[in-house]
């Protein structure tokens, strides 16, 4: 289990992050709005322990009626 999806577990958030070949990570994060905010902050400021964090963007946020995730997981 990496970092990313250890916090994201244990937030209680579901979705995912993955490395690009272009040494940017993407991913999603769905779940009550306040998890939501708490793990796009670790995202943009704590991250794993070997990342190197420049910036941090958000988008497309919006709600969603129900998560379309079982868990957090990293794709490869």
């Amino acid at each position: 289990m990496t970092y990313t999806e250890d916090q994201g577990r244990k937030l209680g958030v579901v979705g995912w992050v993955k490395n690009t070949a272009r040494g940017t990570v993407t991913g999603q994060v769905q779940g009550p709005k306040e998890k939501v905010e708490i793990m796009k902050n670790w995202l943009r400021s704590v991250g794993s322990p070997m990342s190197r964090i420049d910036r941090a963007v958000f988008s497309n946020e919006r709600e969603i009626p129900s998560l379309e995730f079982q868990s957090f997981t990293t794709k490869y």
